[in-house]
């Protein structure tokens, strides 16, 4: 479940640039989507998110080729420089998996990640 401050701003995001597909609103006034075999709730929260950290990541097959797909479509992703954590091409690797974040309409921090072999 996401906060999201302004709920067609947030719909517009995640159908347009992330792709994916809306399932409808919830009686509770939460959005949903379908995403990859899990349930994504927007759900309506003024104030928004303070959150600093990840709120979701999403699992690719190819980081390198999904970023340049969410770019063409106006996603912008984060890069850091700093001691131990930093981006190359707004990559970094982590252990067994490389990640990439970005912020979503709303403040969430969001990833994708693509599992090392």
């Amino acid at each position: 479940m996401l906060p999201v401050i302004d709920m067609d701003r947030a719909r517009t995001f995640y159908e347009q640039r992330l792709g994916l597909t809306p399932g409808g609103f919830r009686p509770d006034g939460k959005f949903i989507y379908d995403a990859g075999g899990s349930t994504l709730a927007l759900f309506p929260k003024p104030e928004g998110t303070k959150a600093e950290h990840t709120a979701i990541s999403f699992r690719v097959a190819d980081i390198a080729a999904s970023i340049a797909d969410l770019e063409k479509t106006g996603v912008v992703f984060e890069d850091y420089d700093l001691p131990g954590f930093r981006t190359v091409d707004h990559v970094c690797v982590l252990g067994s998996e490389k990640a990439a974040w970005f912020k979503d309409t709303e403040g969430n921090m969001l990833c994708i990640h693509e599992e090392l072999a």
